[in-house]
């Protein structure tokens, strides 16, 4: 059974490479790994093919039991697999709550795109009308995910 944390957040501009083609990736990142996540039991296909980035500030954040791991993802060949990790949780904004997905690549295996670690990136539905600067609140799994200030 979960114990959720209630926590304020800022939506803030990530590193542009989730959603869309950048001069790193000819792709969206997430669009390429989804099908890897599927294949081993990890069905994403509901939520918007892009990160939320939000910063907890001033607490930083670590997965310590994720609900899912996967190790070695072989999702690009512009550099060595990854390994990703996933926990449950919801997006408030606007007073309405959205289901989804805090999304951590592993800062051991990531070679690129160094992730603050007050920044949370999370898959979630597409929010209509959410911008940078909008306030949200962060629902999190206190048995998986570590917040500290």
């Amino acid at each position: 059974m979960p114990d959720w944390i209630v926590i304020p957040g800022i939506l803030v501009k990530g590193h542009q490479v989730a959603a869309r083609l950048s001069k790193v990736y000819p792709y969206s990142t997430i669009g390429k790994q989804k099908p890897f996540f599927k294949q081993r039991g990890l069905d994403l296909d509901q939520y918007f093919t892009g990160t939320l980035n939000i910063s907890i500030s001033p607490y930083r954040f670590k997965m310590v039991k994720p609900e899912y791991t996967f190790i070695n993802v072989p999702w690009t060949d512009l550099h060595p697999p990854e390994h990703f990790s996933f926990s449950s949780c919801k997006v408030r904004f606007q007073e309405q709550e959205h289901e989804g997905m805090v999304y951590y690549p592993h800062p051991e295996t990531k070679i690129r795109h160094y992730q603050n670690p007050a920044v949370i990136e999370i898959l979630a539905e597409l929010i209509p009308g959410i911008s940078y600067g909008d306030r949200v609140e962060l629902v999190l799994n206190t048995k998986e995910i570590l917040l500290t200030k």
